[in-house]
Parts: structure tokens; C-alpha cells; sequence
């Protein structure tokens, strides 16, 4: 087996050539719409824009800061702008049932013209009101039917009393009401003097009295009924009189409406409404405050006739493009407003208030799963309103049948609108397991790559799009070197030497501390070195956590040795992650073997410290061991593996290969050299398995040797499948070149071992065997011994009880 070479450091960091760059400054392009490799997201977006069958709405996939609201905004936008505004919507009162508001769609504008005109009209019914009810025709009028009952009560009256006269009977007023009385001449007769009568005749006075009486008693039956014709009469005049005062106005709206019929049959009902209420409109209802008409006292106010524009697009130029940042449910559907007054909740069609939903009907609505999934039955108002295809507003307590009283009911706007959900992968992956009525109703996903391939042709269009960032953000132009090195970090925040990162976030952060650092620094231009001094920034603002642990490692407090050998013990690297920065520390893997019966135990997992995947990890090695050197014999070992001075959870499988390697030097007992770090995951058949964090975890190890002091011994072991992610800060790459720090690449367990201990791990020849003095040789022979060793104690065992048992 050959000697493993450390890396070319031109391995460890893939540069981007500025040559590549097709510009001297961003100054000098021009904005691009495209977004860089996202062709198959921008496709389904496309797609699902352009189809209009019901169901096709959006759900737009990827990782935050990936630029997915940009890009989805633009093609909506754009998609927007060659469709026509939609129609306005407004809601009137509905003057047969006041509860259940009537909703009226008017072309794009008309809506806005429609309620100036109907305030117009009441501002000039008041005054018709007035007007019309003050003339002297409608005095004349009035007076003259009042005078014709008046004369008619008075007339009958007036002739009952002669037919009672010409009888000798008197019909005589009295404060307590009519009587009739007994006359002779022209006096009425006295009780003393009727009592001189004879019998006869006060006989016969008391039967007219009492025919007279009764006549009287029918008469005055029939005033009321009188009064009753000459109050329908009155009516009759008030309406003839509103109908002259108000028909012209209403004429006059309906001449500009002739093309709406709806608006005409609302016109013709408020007219209808104003005839038939123009009594009860004389006395106009006070209002409390700003109560947009409601009804406090008095009979009717006039904002019966006003008009509730709920959707106003009158000066819209094309399609709505809603993005509803704060979906609560009243935001997204709509709400009905009511005012508390003497205790009571009161309210009305002027009260009701749009929501997103009906914002965007005709057009796009944008939300974030993830706030629209966190809002109380927002998700289900939302599918309701999709899969019915209608909008009803409704407030939770109707909903849910909490309301108490009683509540408007405003008649359902039809919807007509493509929804576009923006989330993480997750939850697009949950609803569609979880949720019955999610794939029925977002039936096109589109899914942004979290990074790109990084070729010549995506370099370029990259430059092109940080350019267009840096004009976003009104930043100072940005060089080709300066350029260059924001897509050397794009590739490390991919981890990917041959990727660029999609997350546009973090990379406009970096460019705008660029910029600051040019600014301070006087210059015209954002260079390379303003570049460098923004990274350094921000690896100095979070390193708070990673200089701690050094500085434990440095003082020895975290025993870590960089020089020397041991048995049995290796260092393997640790990544943290603290969201948005991640590093790596060295951490002590040691291990011990003994006879037993061939268990691997892992401490972690024994103290819950460790995780599924690490255990995982253990296993697959213990696998490897009893592969290799107990196909023919009982694997008669128990060894023990740990991560010292560990207090927290381990996760991963990324240590298996040191961990593997410790324990080939325990049983071998060859040293391991301790300038050496080790980072990979191995399978059942020794192949070295990528890792992630592979940029961190070398790093990690290279500041704390160069604290202690480079020596040129010291470097990290990485699997070969990991090469390709390198992209190592630019002094580490100095340090390798120099000689100072090496980076080894190891693509199987023998590879990893023998550059550990310097002894050759011994491939086997034709007849199996491996060379002596070999790791493998090793191993296996202290393996054999074990084996042996664990036989002669259970024979001697077994002898052992046999004689007791013949005893």
C-alpha cells in the first residue's frame, strides 16, 4: 500500500478566477430578471400562474433567504400586469331583510363613482326631505285633507243633533263627552221639570234617548276608521310629495347606470325604501361619534342609502398581487367591525371590512404557510373558501355557533383567485401526508434548490445577479475581485467546492457589511479586502462560543494533544452549529479492549447521551471488526468506546472512523499519532464514507495547533468523497502550502489506520495472510489470543462443574 500524499492546496480551495467575470465593476451591468439555476422552480411556477382549472393553486418549496418571495413576486408581477383589473365590489343594505347585506359587482372604477354618488344623494335627500315637507303645496295639501275629516266628523255629528232635535232631543257637548237631553222651546228640560211630565211622554223621551244613544255610539265607532283613511291619505300625499322631491334624483343616478342592472334594481328598490319610508325619514336619528350611520334614536338614518365599497380597483391597471403578511382570520377572509353603545353590540353593512382574500379575488394572493398554519382556523377558512369557490364572511362566533346575537349575514362574493403558499419543505411534506384536502387544492409544487452547480456559465450569471443585489440595496459598485470572493463564499455556504449557495439572504448581508467597510475606508468601489474584513466581522461577532472552547482546550482544562502517540486514543472533531454559524472543536475519542464476549459498548449510548445515528454508527464498525477478524472464530472481546470530558448529546455517525481507528490501536496497541485529527463515517466493509461540516471541522483543528504551534506534523485525515466540498479559509491554504498543516484524504479503515499509527494496516496475499508485524496482523492475532484465552477458561469452566457434579 502506498504512502497517502497530503492535498495540493490547490485542493483545498477552488477560487474563482475574476477573468471568468465578464464585467470591471457591477456599475456596469445591467439588471437581470434571472435567477440563477432555479429553471425547474421557475418552470412550476409558470405552470401553475398560467393554468386556471380550480385546484392548481401554488405551494412554493425551499429554505428561507433562498429568494423565493423575489422570484415568485416578479413572475406573478409579471403575469399580473397583462391581465385586466378586476371588478369592484360593493355591499348595499338590503331593504327587505337588513341582515343580510346584498353584494353588487360593478366594473373596475364604477364602484368608487357609484358611492360618491349615492353620498351625493343623501346629502340631497336630507335637503329634498326638508324641502318637500316644508312646501306650501304639501301644507295646502295636508291641511285641506285634515279640514275634509274634520268637517266630516263634524257634519255627521251636526245631523245626528237636527234628526235628535226635530224628536225634542238635544245633542249637547260636554267635557266628559256627547248626551242627549229632553228640550221644550229652546231650554233644555231640568230634572224637576221632566219629572212633571207625563209617564207617557218620559216614556217616549227615554226611547229616543236611547235610540239616539246608540246611533251616537255607532258614529263614534266609526271616527277611528276615518282617521285611519285619512292617515292612509296623508301617507298617499307624503309619498306623492317624495316621489316629485326624490324621483328626479333618482332618475338622474340611473341614467349614468343604464349598463349595470344590478345597480338599477338597487337604485329601484332605495327609491322604493324612501317612498315607502319617507314618514319615518322626517325625523333624522341622531349618531354616536363615528358610527357610520348606525342607529341610535330615532326612526331611519339616512346611511341606509349609502354604498360599502369592500374592494376598491378603481385605480388598479391590472390584475391584484396581495401579499398578506399577518393572515389572522379576520385578515384573510374578511370581518364585520360593530360598536358597543348603552351596552349593546351594534352594526351594519357599512361595517364590513375586506380581507385578503377578497383583495386579491381576481388576482394572486401570496402567504407564508408556516403564519398561516400558526393563526387560529385560518388554514380552514382558507380551504373553505378555495374548495367552495365563494367567500362568506363570517366571524369565528358564527362559525363556531358562539355568537349570541344576532349577527349580519352578508351575501357570499364567488372567488376567483390563485393562492400562492410559500414554506419550507416540511410542512409541504406534512400537509401532503396529513391533510386530505391539501393535494386537491395545491396541486402544483414548486421546489427551490437550495444550491446550484458551479460552472462557468452559473458563475457568470451569478456575478450578474450579485450586481443586481448591490443596486437593490443602493451599495457601492462592487469589483470583479470583490465579486470573486462573494462566489468563493456562495461555494462555502454550500459546503460544496462545486456549488453555489441559493441562500441570496446571507449573501446580501455580507455585501451590505462590505459596503460599510468601504465606506469607512474612503473608497469608491467595494474591493476584495472589504469582502475579507466583512467575513472577519462576522466570524469575530459569533465566535464568543468557539474562542471559549479553545481557550478551555489551551489551558488544558479539555485535554487535547496535538504531539506524540497514544494507544487507543485518536482526535476526532465535533461541528457545532449555532443557525448562522457553524464551527468545530477537537474532541478526545479514546477506547479500551479485554476479553469478553464480543460486545462494542458505546458509553454514550449507555448514559442517553448518545443519538440513534451515532449508535447506528457503532454498530456498523462492531460489524466491520467481527467481518474482518472473527469469520472463524468467536469475536471474544469487550471493548468500550467513549467521547472524554463529553457533558452533552452526541449525534452522528461522523466519528465511526475514529472511533473504529482507536479501537484498532487498543487491540493492536500501536500508538496513535496525536498530531493528527480524523473526521468520516465507515461502513460494514471499511469504505470511508463524506461527512458534512468538513470545512469546519479542519479549521477547528488548525486554530488549535497553530495557538500551540505549527510544527508541519500536524493536519486532518477527511474522507477522499469530502475533496470536493473543500473550500478552506485562506490561512489554512497558506499554512498547507507553506508545509506548516496537512490535509490527508483516506478512502478505506486501512488507509486511516496506517497514516495514524505510520505502520502499514497489511493487505492480505493470495493465501489470505497479512504481512507480520501489520496493523491487521496485529489485531487479529490479539483477537486469536482472546479467543483462546476465553476457551481454556469456559473447558476449565466446564471441567470445573463436571467434578463438582460427580462430587
Amino acid at each position: 500500500m502506498s504512502q497517502i500524499q497530503p492535498l495540493d492546496a490547490q485542493l483545498l480551495l477552488r477560487r474563482c478566477d475574476p477573468a471568468l467575470l465578464d464585467f470591471e465593476t457591477t456599475d456596469e451591468l445591467s439588471d437581470s430578471a434571472d435567477i440563477v439555476g432555479q429553471s425547474r422552480a421557475l418552470d412550476a411556477v409558470s405552470f401553475g400562474i398560467d393554468i386556471k382549472q380550480p385546484g392548481f393553486n401554488l405551494f412554493v418549496l425551499g429554505e428561507p433567504g433562498s429568494g423565493r418571495h423575489a422570484a415568485v413576486r416578479r413572475l406573478l408581477e409579471e403575469k399580473a400586469a397583462g391581465e385586466p383589473a378586476p371588478s369592484d365590489w360593493c355591499y348595499v343594505n338590503n331593504f327587505s331583510n337588513t341582515n343580510k347585506p346584498r353584494l353588487l359587482c360593478v366594473p373596475s372604477g364604477r364602484g368608487g363613482q357609484l358611492k360618491r354618488d349615492m353620498q351625493q344623494f343623501v346629502a340631497e335627500l336630507s335637503k329634498a326631505i326638508s324641502a318637500a315637507f316644508e312646501s306650501e303645496e304639501y301644507r295646502v295639501r295636508i291641511e285641506s285633507i285634515q279640514e275634509e275629516f274634520k268637517e266630516r266628523e263634524e257634519g255627521a255629528l251636526r245631523a245626528l243633533g237636527q234628526a235628535s232635535g226635530e224628536q225634542g232631543i238635544a245633542l249637547l257637548r260636554t267635557p266628559h263627552g256627547f248626551v242627549f237631553a229632553p228640550v221644550k222651546g229652546e231650554e233644555t228640560l231640568g230634572p224637576e221639570e221632566f219629572e212633571k211630565l207625563p209617564d207617557e211622554e218620559k216614556a217616549r223621551i227615554g226611547k229616543l234617548i236611547e235610540e239616539y244613544g246608540e246611533r251616537l255610539h255607532k258614529l263614534m265607532h266609526q271616527f277611528p276608521q276615518w282617521r285611519r283613511e285619512m292617515q292612509v291619505r296623508v301617507k298617499e300625499a307624503s309619498r306623492d310629495t317624495m316621489s316629485l322631491a326624490v324621483g328626479h334624483l333618482i332618475e338622474e343616478l340611473k341614467e349614468r347606470y343604464t349598463d349595470l342592472l344590478n345597480v338599477l334594481s338597487f337604485l329601484d328598490e332605495a327609491m322604493r325604501d324612501v317612498i315607502e319610508s319617507s314618514e319615518e325619514l322626517r325625523e333624522q336619528p341622531k349618531t354616536d361619534g363615528d358610527m357610520s350611520g348606525v342607529i341610535v334614536s330615532g326612526s331611519i338614518s339616512l346611511a341606509r342609502y349609502q354604498v360599502n365599497l369592500l374592494v376598491d380597483n378603481g385605480t388598479a391597471r391590472a390584475a391584484p398581487v396581495v401579499f398578506e403578511d399577518n393572515p389572522i382570520y379576520p385578515n384573510l377572509v374578511g370581518r364585520v367591525d360593530s360598536i358597543a353603545h348603552m351596552g349593546t353590540l351594534m352594526t351594519d353593512f357599512t361595517m364590513i371590512k375586506p380581507g385578503a382574500l377578497q383583495r386579491a379575488n381576481g388576482g394572486y394572493l401570496v402567504l407564508d404557510a408556516a403564519k398561516v398554519l400558526a393563526q387560529p382556523y385560518a388554514w380552514e377558512g382558507l380551504k373553505r373558501a378555495l374548495r367552495s369557490a365563494q367567500l362568506r364572511i363570517e366571524s369565528l362566533g358564527q362559525v363556531f355557533g358562539f355568537a349570541s346575537t344576532l349577527p349580519l349575514e352578508p351575501e357570499a362574493m364567488p372567488l376567483n383567485v390563485k393562492v400562492v403558499l410559500v414554506g419550507e419543505r416540511i410542512l409541504y411534506y406534512l400537509l401532503k401526508e396529513y391533510d386530505p384536502e391539501f393535494d386537491e387544492l395545491f396541486k402544483v409544487g414548486a421546489d427551490f434548490e437550495s444550491d446550484v452547480a458551479r460552472n462557468e456559465s452559473n458563475t457568470r450569471s451569478y456575478g450578474r445577479f450579485l450586481g443586481m443585489l448591490a443596486r437593490h440595496y443602493g451599495l457601492r459598485p462592487f469589483d470583479r475581485h470583490a465579486v470573486a470572493r462573494m462566489i468563493e463564499h456562495s461555494a462555502r455556504l454550500a459546503g460544496d467546492s462545486e456549488k453555489l449557495s441559493a441562500s441570496t439572504r446571507r449573501l446580501s448581508d455580507l455585501m451590505q457589511e462590505a459596503n460599510h467597510h468601504a465606506g469607512k475606508a474612503g473608497r469608491t468601489l467595494v474591493m476584495r479586502e472589504d469582502v475579507e474584513a466583512a467575513l472577519a466581522a462576522q466570524r469575530h461577532r459569533a465566535g464568543r462560543l468557539s474562542e471559549s472552547l479553545q481557550e478551555q482546550i489551551l489551558r488544558d482544562n479539555l485535554l487535547i494533544s496535538v504531539a506524540g502517540g497514544q494507544v487507543g486514543q485518536v482526535n476526532g472533531l465535533a461541528v457545532i452549529d449555532l443557525g448562522d454559524f457553524m464551527f468545530a472543536h477537537p474532541v478526545r475519542i479514546t477506547a479500551t479492549a479485554r476479553i469478553g464476549e464480543g460486545d462494542v459498548i458505546d458509553i454514550e449510548r449507555e448514559s442517553e447521551l448518545g443519538g440513534a445515528i451515532h449508535s447506528k454508527g457503532v454498530m456498523i464498525l462492531t460489524a466491520f471488526l467481527a467481518s474482518r477478524y472473527a469469520r472463524s472464530l468467536p469475536l471474544s472481546l469487550t471493548a468500550s468506546l467513549v467521547f472524554e470530558q463529553s457533558y452533552g448529546p452526541v449525534e452522528g455517525d461522523s466519528a465511526s472512523l475514529a472511533e473504529l481507528c482507536a479501537l484498532l490501536s487498543a487491540l493492536s496497541s500501536v500508538p496513535i499519532r496525536q498530531s493528527l485529527a480524523i473526521t468520516g463515517s465507515v461502513n460494514q466493509y471499511g469504505r470511508v464514507q463524506p461527512i458534512g461540516g468538513v470545512n469546519e471541522k479542519i479549521e477547528g483543528f488548525f486554530d488549535i495547533c497553530r495557538a500551540r504551534g505549527l510544527d508541519g506534523e500536524q493536519g486532518v485525515v477527511i474522507p477522499q468523497s469530502n475533496v470536493k466540498h473543500l473550500m478552506l479559509r485562506e490561512d489554512v491554504v497558506a499554512a498547507c502550502t507553506e508545509g506548516k498543516f496537512r490535509v490527508f484524504a483516506v478512502e478505506d479503515a486501512d488507509q486511516a489506520i496506517a497514516l495514524l499509527t505510520g505502520v502499514p494496516a497489511g493487505e492480505p496475499d493470495a493465501q489470505g495472510l497479512v504481512p507480520e508485524g501489520s496493523i491487521n496482523y496485529l489485531v487479529a492475532t490479539q483477537l486469536a489470543d482472546l479467543s483462546a484465552l476465553r476457551q481454556t477458561y469456559a473447558a476449565a469452566a466446564r471441567k470445573g462443574g463436571s467434578k463438582k457434579g460427580r462430587e
